[in-house]
């Protein structure tokens, strides 16, 4: 038993040691070295604060104050470093992992990852050796910054081969909504990534059910050409192109059927004027100096078909049969079973050609532009067949905005119908007065209508 007591002694006494070790030996010499090394590797400037030992639980390194690139693009709260001790006193040094708590990653960082990492193949030679080889890195509680918004927190692995290129790169956030895999494939990076009831961390807070996303990246930009996501009780599959050598260049195309537009829009942080399930082909492309001016030059093209819905603040049945009354569809709504048309995007500005909308006895078609102040203009005729009579265009002017439309009969049609009820009274001068004033207006032309 005393030689039990005196051995746990004697390991306990080996353990306080080891552990008082950090407390008595500095490696703050060795920082300009290290730092030398990790500026030569990433081609950026690096510098670290404070360089600690430890021998328990296993041998190891514990770096803080860390920071990355001449504008400090990365921060890094604690590093802890596991060196393979029977490396460390060959001129080449391997590094079994290293534990990355706390990092902060800026957008600027992101565009130059690509250039600090070197890609190849598991068999290829170094030409030139490097002083530190590293076996993986692990991420704990990472941060992307962007402009307005930020991705994670998240935890990654990094794993490299044993000539030092990247083998592979994992990525899950940490309330598992969202994963990702990057592999390097010669020059570029093939990536695999997605999402469950997660939320866009960039642009519009859309809400995606599911989301898959498969591509590859290389330093000048990266195609996406096989994405898929359920959302709003619909389905999207699109492909998308962008590229970042030269500013931010975007393009891509998607198919979306039976989404529902008005949680979109509500998404999108529009007006919900419009119900129902949406079908859609938009073809779209854009191109910035800066990816934080992007969406601004986004152009679209798409034509749209709505299914049983609603158009919310004005009544087109109410606008059409209430000649003399400016403000009889303002405020209500208008159901319908089918809306399309053809919508296009150029520079804010939202344009919807060959419009047309059926419910039951009402028809419409004509076209509508939307400024990107929202302001609303342009011309519907509207048609509405009541009982056994047949039903009488009627030609509508667009206004307002989208929180507030107004839709009202044109000049010669109020005149029209105002002559034909006090000549015929307002049963059928009404309709036979507003006939004749829309062809005065016809035969005198009318810029609106050719448009």
């Amino acid at each position: 038993m005393k030689r039990l007591r005196r051995i746990g002694a004697l390991l306990g006494a080996i353990v306080l040691v080891l552990a008082a070790v950090p407390f008595f030996i500095t490696l703050d010499d060795y920082i300009p070295q290290i730092e030398r090394e990790a500026s030569a590797r990433l081609g950026e400037t690096v510098r670290i604060r404070s360089l600690r030992a430890a021998a328990l639980p296993l041998p190891h390194l514990t770096v803080r104050g860390i920071t990355v690139g001449a504008s400090e693009e990365i921060k890094v709260g604690k590093v802890t470093v596991t060196p393979d001790l029977w490396t460390l006193f060959d001129s080449t040094w391997v590094i079994k992992s290293i534990e990355i708590d706390g990092l902060m990653l800026t957008r600027a960082a992101l565009r130059k990852i690509p250039t600090w990492v070197p890609v190849g193949s598991k068999g290829e030679k170094r030409t030139q050796p490097s002083s530190i080889w590293l076996e993986s890195i692990v991420l704990d509680d990472a941060v992307i910054e962007l402009e307005d918004a930020a991705f994670g927190p998240f935890d990654a692995r990094l794993s490299f081969s044993w000539v030092g290129s990247l083998e592979s790169v994992s990525l899950a956030t940490r309330d598992g909504a969202f994963t990702a895999v990057v592999r390097p494939q010669q020059s570029s990076y093939l990536i695999e990534a997605s999402a469950n009831r997660w939320i866009l961390p960039v642009g519009p807070p859309i809400h995606f059910d599911e989301l898959t996303v498969k591509g590859i990246a290389t330093a000048k930009g990266a195609s996406f050409s096989d994405m898929s996501a359920r959302l709003y009780g619909g389905i999207v599959n699109g492909r998308v192109v962008l590229g970042w050598q030269k500013g931010v260049q975007l393009k891509g195309s998607a198919v979306v059927t039976q989404v529902e537009i008005a949680s979109l829009l509500k998404a999108l942080g529009r007006p919900q004027i419009l119900s129902g399930r949406l079908n859609a082909r938009p073809v779209f492309s854009g191109s910035a100096a800066d990816s934080g001016k992007l969406l601004e030059t986004v152009r679209m093209d798409a034509p749209i078909d709505v299914q049983n819905g609603v158009l919310r603040g004005v009544d087109l049945g109410k606008a059409a049969s209430s000649l003399l009354d400016r403000d009889a569809g303002k405020g209500g709504e208008t159901r319908f079973d089918h809306l399309s048309g053809h919508l296009s995007l150029r520079d804010g500005t939202r344009r919807l050609t060959q419009l047309s909308v059926a419910s039951g006895s009402l028809e419409a078609d004509g076209y509508v532009t939307i400024s990107p102040g929202d302001e609303l203009s342009g011309r519907i005729k509207t048609s509405v067949k009541a009982g056994s009579i047949a039903a009488v265009a009627v030609p509508l002017n667009v206004s307002g905005t989208l929180d507030s439309p107004l839709l009202y009969p044109t000049g010669g049609t109020v005149a029209g119908a105002a002559a034909g009820t006090a000549v015929l009274g307002p049963v059928f001068g009404t309709a036979i007065g507003a006939k004749v004033g829309q062809w005065f207006e016809s035969l005198f032309g009318n810029k609106d209508d050719a448009k």
